[in-house]
């Protein structure tokens, strides 16, 4: 079980991962690319690739759902209250490669 600020500490301890509000809502990114979201204090939406949505969907049934933006699968949707740190650090890794430029590449 995570809080809102555990899943903060976490989306920020990854390379020059950075806090900025969007839209009224905290948003972590990489060199200005948003990776994830703090929808709410019990939910976090992750921005992986459809294929780890689907996955993470599937795996964790209690834990991920898949957040749509109209028509596009755009992220999943973390339950904080049923996640664990290594689940969701997982998850935030995933999507902050996905963003981070290529000079931050392990």
């Amino acid at each position: 079980m995570l809080s809102g600020q555990q899943a903060r500490r976490l989306a920020l301890s990854l390379p020059e991962a950075a806090e900025q509000d969007h839209h009224g809502r905290p948003s972590f990114r990489v060199a200005g690319r948003i990776f994830a979201t703090l929808w709410d204090e019990g939910h976090m939406n992750v921005m992986i690739d459809e294929d780890g949505i689907r996955t993470a969907t599937q795996a964790h049934p209690e834990t991920c759902a898949e957040a749509w933006w109209g028509k596009r699968l755009a992220a999943v949707r973390v339950r904080l209250a049923a996640a664990d740190e290594p689940l969701l650090l997982d998850l935030l890794t995933d999507a902050w490669e996905r963003r981070a430029p290529k000079r931050l590449a392990p």
